[in-house]
């Protein structure tokens, strides 16, 4: 029996990146680049993904406009069909480049933002004056009519911050706000160690977000925590600008961790190495070997992950493990066992009833 698609399928279509942010997770940098799949082989990934009835194809990277034929390929891939947005730092994007974007059918950017002011966003990005450079692109993309969201990184420097970056979202024109829970995979594990959040501010946090989406007036969502879907339906947040079915479309909501699971997600890295998610880097197969398509239906790691009665400790106990399951990715990369308990978790295994 196929194993329904991914609704996200996110194509690091570069590890080259004109940035060196602190907590990336394909720790790219200037001179990436050179493993990258040529174009020959990128156009062949997207003949495997047309037709499959993905939802959406994320270019990521890396920077995406850091490689010289990502327009082709963008367009090939719009061409065929299928719905196509790009992953940026903005740093790179003026009008022309916007106007480019939507010529190659891109439908929507997400544009890194890790700060509410100068000094803490370009010290994450590693570049003085990356968040004026930033706001620029976002500037650009509403100008040019290119739909653009904000991606923000959650961590103990912008904890206190969180009020004026989903504000500065809403104020660009932004049309989502998503903060990303940091999780020590990649360059993180080296270079973030101290900004990860306790297991309270982690709770706290994410209920404040819950509460902030009543008013707010764009979408609020919340990757690397399937806790946060919990916390909207036990506060029965009703949003009052943004219709609730906008909330249920997130991969993750009501379905748990997105990692690999039928209408979830899954990476293809620059390499052509295939992960169930950016967060959880478990090499799957290669693109160069075997179809995408293949190593879905196939993949033995996959399959495990896919069970969750195989989850163990708190996770597995837990009334709340078909919904939520925990982050497969904090699991993997602080315990090295990608079925373990989250350890980020403040459910402890609960039963519904507590």
């Amino acid at each position: 029996m196929d194993i329904p698609p991914p609704l996200l399928v996110s194509y690091s279509i570069t590890s080259k990146c004109n940035l060196a942010c602190r907590h990336c997770y394909s720790e790219s940098t200037e001179d990436s680049g050179n493993e990258d799949l040529p174009t020959e082989e990128s156009l062949k990934l997207v003949d495997d993904l047309a037709g499959w009835d993905i939802g959406l194809l994320i270019f990521d990277g890396g920077e995406p406009l850091c490689r010289e034929d990502f327009f082709e390929v963008a367009r090939y891939a719009s061409g065929k069909g299928i719905r196509t947005v790009i992953g940026s730092n903005g740093t790179m994007i003026d009008r022309a480049t916007a106007r480019g974007l939507l010529s190659s059918g891109i439908r929507s950017v997400a544009i890194s933002i890790d700060g509410a002011d100068a000094e803490t966003h370009d010290w994450f990005r590693g570049k003085d004056g990356a968040l004026a450079e930033a706001l620029a692109g976002a500037s650009s993309c509403k100008a040019e009519g290119l739909p653009f969201q904000f991606n923000m990184v959650i961590r103990k420097p912008t904890l206190s911050q969180l009020p004026e970056m989903l504000r500065l979202a809403i104020d660009s024109g932004a049309e989502a706000a998503e903060f990303f829970d940091l999780v020590l995979a990649g360059r993180a594990k080296r270079e973030c160690r101290d900004q990860v959040l306790s297991i309270e501010e982690r709770r706290d946090v994410m209920k404040w977000l819950a509460e902030a989406q009543v008013d707010c007036p764009i979408v609020i969502r919340v990757p690397a925590c399937p806790m946060y879907p919990l916390i909207l339906k036990q506060r029965q947040i009703r949003p009052k600008h943004i219709p609730m079915e906008h909330l249920a479309r997130i991969p993750y909501y009501g379905r748990g961790c997105a990692a690999g699971m039928p209408l979830g997600y899954l990476v293809v890295r620059a390499s052509g190495e295939v992960n169930p998610c950016m967060l959880l880097q478990i090499n799957l197969g290669n693109v160069k070997k075997s179809g995408v398509r293949e190593i879905w239906q196939e993949s033995p790691i996959l399959a495990q992950l896919r069970c969750r009665d195989l989850l163990k400790g708190d996770c597995g106990r837990c009334d709340y493990k078909e919904v939520c399951a925990g982050c497969r990715g904090r699991a993997y990369e602080e315990t090295g066992d990608m079925l373990a308990s989250d350890p980020g978790c403040w459910f402890g295994g609960q039963s519904v009833a507590e």
